[in-house]
């Protein structure tokens, strides 16, 4: 029983949700003002989820954070938030966090990121949580290029944010993890010792690391395909050496920084396959990895579920950031 509850799970029915739709349908045909009521239901429910997203662990105290402009584009200013710890001093370890959303949504400031940001803060450390640029009508040369720029203005400004430019974590879910990977796969690999200074490891949730797994069979996501075709401006049979260059797992060696790699193993938008390959090549390079795998956890699991293994893997989490920030 359990195992065709997993394979419904997975399926292109309830992964795209398609049930809504034709639910939807039903309605609109037997009476149009019904189906856009229920539209419109939906649609508040969606938007109530979403506001309420957070992870499991409350936060007692109130953070301030501070909004900073770190790069001006033709079409919008590019900002970031900084969270300090509750009590700040001169240098505090920097976690550098960055948002998912498929490359084409999602913002710093949504209320799963806010609630990251805040726990990590209560945690003792200061956050950086960045916007960039969206797939729509840029490359993912851009998205990468903002994602430079936002780590070298926190560098080059780190007396004024009050961190410690040597004592910095990569950090993203899906989307953004994937970025903090290439980021620090490419430029370990490219001996880029200016690129790298500083930085400590890498923490991904959810993370696509080879983006050819999008589109394997098993994965039914059709926001993650559009996504992901949107970004690179095709598919991987169009694109076969674009998807291969901004795959993290391609630029695995054995100069690696740490990893921290979670994953749900119900996952029906990233596949959790793509983090099991990644941990396999860590490995094989003999690279300080952790793999926390979440058994019953799916895409975002993390401020979705408030299960203890949630909470454990928050837990873990913190203290891979202190561990490995202290090395």
């Amino acid at each position: 029983m359990d195992k065709i509850k997993e394979k419904l799970k997975k399926s292109y029915f309830i992964a795209n949700k398609i049930y809504l739709y034709l639910i939807f349908v039903f309605l609109a045909l037997e009476d149009l003002s019904l189906g856009f009521y229920y539209f419109l239901i939906s649609l508040f429910i969606y938007g109530w989820k979403t506001l309420r997203s957070k992870v499991p662990i409350e936060v007692s105290k109130e953070f301030e954070n501070k909004t900073f402009v770190y790069k001006r584009t033709k079409n919008r200013d590019l900002k970031l938030d900084l969270w300090l710890p509750f009590k700040p001093n001169e240098k505090n370890p920097l976690v550098f966090f960055c948002h998912g959303g498929g490359w084409i949504s999602g913002f710093r400031n949504q209320p799963n990121n806010v609630s990251w940001c805040k726990y990590l803060a209560s945690r003792g450390f200061a956050v950086i949580s960045i916007d960039y640029r969206y797939g729509y009508r840029n490359t993912m040369e851009d998205i990468l290029s903002d994602y430079t720029d936002a780590l070298n203005y926190v560098k080059k400004n780190y007396k004024k944010l009050s961190i410690d430019k040597n004592k910095i974590i990569l950090m993203g879910l899906s989307a953004g993890g994937h970025l903090s990977l290439l980021y620090s796969t490419y430029h370990t690999n490219q001996k880029n010792k200016k690129e790298m200074k500083g930085i400590k490891g890498v923490v991904a949730y959810y993370s696509p690391t080879d983006l050819n797994d999008i589109f394997i069979s098993e994965n039914k996501s059709i926001f993650a395909r559009f996504a992901t075709k949107q970004t690179l401006k095709g598919s991987p049979i169009e694109k076969e050496e674009i998807y291969d260059f901004y795959s993290p797992i391609n630029w695995i060696s054995k100069d690696m920084i740490p990893c921290l790699i979670v994953h749900g193993k119900m996952d029906t938008t990233v596949p959790f396959k793509s983090s099991v390959k990644f941990v396999k090549a860590l490995k094989n390079y003999q690279i300080k990895y952790t793999f926390l795998v979440h058994r019953k956890g799916g895409h975002s699991f993390d401020t979705k579920l408030k299960d203890i293994s949630t909470v454990n893997t928050l837990e873990r989490t913190v203290r891979f950031i202190r561990k490995t920030i202290n090395q």
